[in-house]
């Protein structure tokens, strides 16, 4: 199978295509989840798979498949690739559509060079997996993999007050199937690393070997407002110096913790949000993540016991909601070491490593065996305008992606 080559041009070429759709008034790429943007993204991922031969299933919460199947593998379980075409606000081309056109790009590979796979292939977009427009994230592939029911997950409400389901109807992308239709014998999801590791290693290839649990909370803070002015220090209950204490704990906690987690506090609002007012109220949210179950939940209680003696101390109500939580991942083995082959036959560096951001895979690997590639990303940068990857590197991942599934796919 080595004989094989994706055709790199190609698949940078489209990524700056794609990458061109959705571009908003201010310049920003912004293609969110089941908007006139991402309609624009579904229908040339569409046009080019049906262009390359392929036939294209659309299930009811919105995710693409696009299928390779032959008269000899008809019924085979397939080797399915994938990630999602939906992005952040102001993003780059990269995260995600990546691996969706790579893993078309692979099929085409094979398509054009006349081999005959016991297994179909199979290149997905999954649906509203950034979780921008309508939560949660990873949507797509977690209802695929029977996580979240269907019918709830169409109800879901944007940010802008629509409802998923009338939307996807809307855009043309509502379809008939029902997700779980198909059953891969594995999934290999290609992905750019969204950090600084492979960089900062001089490394051209990620073998993921797991990824991070992730658990999310908004925790809400009500003291009491009054005059910044008149009331002496001892006597306030002051909600946002109560936020401060939240912030700074949850930064020691994962700090203290070394490699195995990392904390953020990423959004904080303060009521009534005046200069000379005391905060009333403070929300903000926490996002813990660690590779090990374990220091996850002993994070979660430490922070738990920490909003209590807050409360305690400062004369202030805390209250915590879970907005998700999801446990670590661990991809399979066999897979794993497939990866790390495909990449020293190549003669590219690799070296073995944990994802910290969630992607479709970590549902995904809930149906089938499951395993992730990734390639650097320059600085560390994503989700955001100048989120870049070399096209050799582009290359690279696709030519590993290639090897690694056609393996897969040979097998009966």
């Amino acid at each position: 199978m080595t004989a094989l080559i994706v055709d790199g041009e190609r698949l940078v070429r489209r990524l700056k295509e794609l990458g061109s759709l959705g571009v908003d008034k201010d310049g920003r790429l912004t293609r969110l989840a089941a908007t006139d943007a991402d309609k624009l993204g579904r229908d040339l991922f569409v046009r080019w798979a049906k262009e390359a031969g392929l036939v294209v299933f659309i299930d009811r919460i919105g995710n693409i498949f696009a299928v390779y199947e032959t008269s000899e593998n008809a019924g085979a379980a397939p080797v399915m690739m994938g990630s999602h075409i939906d992005t952040v606000i102001d993003a780059g081309i990269f995260d995600g559509c990546y691996g969706v056109l790579a893993g078309l790009g692979v099929i085409e590979a094979v398509k054009s060079a006349g081999i005959h796979l016991p297994r179909p292939l199979v290149a997905a977009a999954f649906a509203n997996e950034e979780g921008v427009r309508f939560t949660p994230d990873m949507m797509g592939s977690l209802v695929y993999v029977g996580g979240m029911d269907v019918e709830e997950a169409l109800q879901a409400v944007s940010i802008d007050g629509k409802l998923l389901g009338r939307e996807l109807e809307r855009i043309g992308y509502a379809g008939k199937l029902n997700p779980g239709f198909l059953t891969p014998e594995a999934y290999v999801e290609l992905h750019i690393e969204q950090g600084p590791i492979l960089e900062s290693l001089g490394m051209q290839i990620g073998v993921v070997e797991n990824l991070q649990g992730i658990s999310w909370q908004r925790i809400t803070i009500d003291g009491v407002a009054n005059h910044a002015g008149t009331t002496p220090m001892d006597l306030r209950r002051d909600a946002g110096y109560a936020a401060a204490k939240v912030m700074n704990f949850v930064h020691d906690l994962a700090l203290n913790h070394r490699t195995e987690m990392v904390g953020t506090v990423g959004s904080i609002h303060f009521e009534p949000n005046a200069i000379n007012v005391i905060p009333s109220r403070a929300t903000l949210t926490v996002d813990l993540r660690s590779p090990r179950e374990e220091r996850l939940l002993v994070a979660e209680t430490a922070l738990a016991d920490e909003i209590i003696s807050i409360s305690n101390a400062l004369g202030v109500t805390v209250r915590s909601e879970t907005l998700a939580r999801t446990q670590p991942v661990e991809f399979c083995d066999e897979i794993v070491d497939r990866i790390e082959r495909a990449a020293e036959l190549r003669g590219f560096k690799c070296v073995r490593m944990t994802s910290g951001a969630g992607h479709d895979a970590q549902m995904m690997a809930r149906l089938c065996p499951t395993a992730m590639i990734f390639v650097p990303s320059a600085r560390g940068i994503s989700h955001n305008p100048d989120e870049y990857t070399p096209d050799g590197d582009l290359i690279n991942g696709a030519q590993v992606l290639l090897e690694v599934v056609t393996d897969l796919a040979s097998e009966h």
